[in-house]
């Protein structure tokens, strides 16, 4: 468990609750309809009351098919009315820091302070290498432009030159609506380098790769790099600010689940093969055999996921609980491996079932039930008091009361 005394005490029933995109979409279906689907899921998730939505940068691949978290968001604002979105993440060394720090902005007043700014490096080789990045280079990168948007974005002017971007007397002219400023969240998959910047400028943790046997093995050790690097900087650790993300896909029965995600899973297959230079995975020809993999030991990249019930993703999360003591957001990373409507069912039954099971929502109707049964009697025989007196003083007290 994740050691950090100075950080406040965790309470289960604080979990946030929200949805991860990459997105991951079948390379045969119709890329107009996905986007759509996306922001639909959105608005669902809204309507259900999940707490966030965010939406993933990617240039390459194919399967991963948003270019532009910010444009995504732009048009998933007009849609919803409460939930909040995060860029899941903006890949900072594709972007010059004004620009982030300009766009966020923006951003935050049309979602009226709905925004949530998600950084990284840059994940896919060949996005860097398309733009002429050396991907070595790209966590040094991300630590340069996020030095500069944090000051952009505080309102100061900022003087800074790289080997790949210069800023001079350099200043946002729009400010973030909330005088605290925008979120930061700094992706975390099994290296120290995300828990480094965010400790450093402040910012909450992104765990990407919980899903990840060696993503959660780092889970905890990061946290503490995180909260070591935070005291060290002069920042106060944010575990309610610890997002951790993770796939789950819910159904009424493992057999129901399996059903769903049978017909599409094996397109996600081919994508991996196929960014792995052709190769081909032992369990890749056959859907269940593939499901089981995914739900077992995990797929390369993927990690492995909840394919089953309501009570399954419980005990996961329970697990996931155990192992860092405690976090503010469960993040579920979305596969579009379903329909839609068995989709939008999936997340259905995580609102039903999951959310209020850890926030506790029902403990007072279920302690006035517990209340109710322990003095049965003695209520029992105050409404047939009640009911024989208010017959008898219309009646006559020799009238006869039948009550079962």
């Amino acid at each position: 468990m994740a050691n950090d005394d100075s950080a406040a005490p965790f309470r289960p029933e604080t979990i946030k609750f929200g949805i991860f995109q990459a997105p991951y979409h079948p390379m045969t279906g119709n890329p107009t309809l996905q986007i759509r689907r996306d922001i639909d899921l959105a608005k669902h998730a809204d309507h259900l009351g999940f707490d966030e939505y965010w939406m993933g940068e990617h240039h390459s691949g194919g399967i991963e098919n948003v270019p532009a978290p910010d444009l995504f968001i732009a048009a998933a604002v007009e849609h919803t009315h409460r939930i909040k979105f995060g860029t899941g993440v903006f890949s900072l060394p594709y972007h010059h820091p004004l620009l982030v720090a300009d766009r966020i902005a923006q951003l935050d007043h049309q979602s009226n302070g709905r925004v949530i700014l998600g950084v990284g490096p840059g994940k896919l080789p060949l996005d860097a290498i398309m733009m002429g990045i050396d991907p070595p280079d790209q966590r040094r990168m991300q630590g340069e432009s996020l030095e500069a948007i944090v000051e952009l974005l505080k309102g100061n002017v900022v003087n800074a030159k790289t080997d790949w971007f210069e800023l001079h007397d350099a200043r946002a002219q729009l400010l973030p609506v909330s005088p605290d400023g925008i979120e930061i969240a700094v992706a975390s998959t099994v290296t120290p380098s995300g828990s480094v910047l965010a400790g450093k400028h402040g910012g909450t943790l992104l765990s990407l790769a919980a899903g990840d046997k060696a993503g959660f093995d780092a889970l905890d050790r990061n946290w503490d790099v995180y909260v070591t690097e935070s005291e060290k900087h002069g920042h106060t650790p944010n575990r309610a600010g610890w997002r951790v993300v993770t796939p789950m896909f819910l159904a009424e029965s493992r057999e129901e689940a399996d059903k769903a995600v049978r017909r599409r899973i094996l397109h996600h297959v081919d994508y991996l093969e196929k960014a792995g230079g052709g190769i081909q995975f032992p369990w890749g020809r056959d859907p269940q055999s593939a499901i089981d993999q995914l739900r077992g030991e995990g797929w390369p990249s993927f990690g492995s996921a909840v394919i089953g019930t309501p009570d399954e993703a419980i005990a996961a999360i329970e697990a996931m609980i155990s192992k860092t003591g405690g976090f503010g957001t469960f993040l579920i990373i979305h596969y579009d491996m379903a329909d839609w409507e068995a989709t939008k069912r999936s997340y259905e039954l995580f609102a039903d079932e999951v959310i209020p099971y850890f926030r506790r929502s029902n403990r007072n109707r279920v302690a006035s039930l517990d209340y109710h049964s322990a003095h049965a009697q003695q209520l029992g025989a105050g409404v047939v008091q009640a009911i024989t007196q208010a017959t008898q003083q219309y009646y006559g007290k020799d009238a006869q009361i039948h009550i079962r």
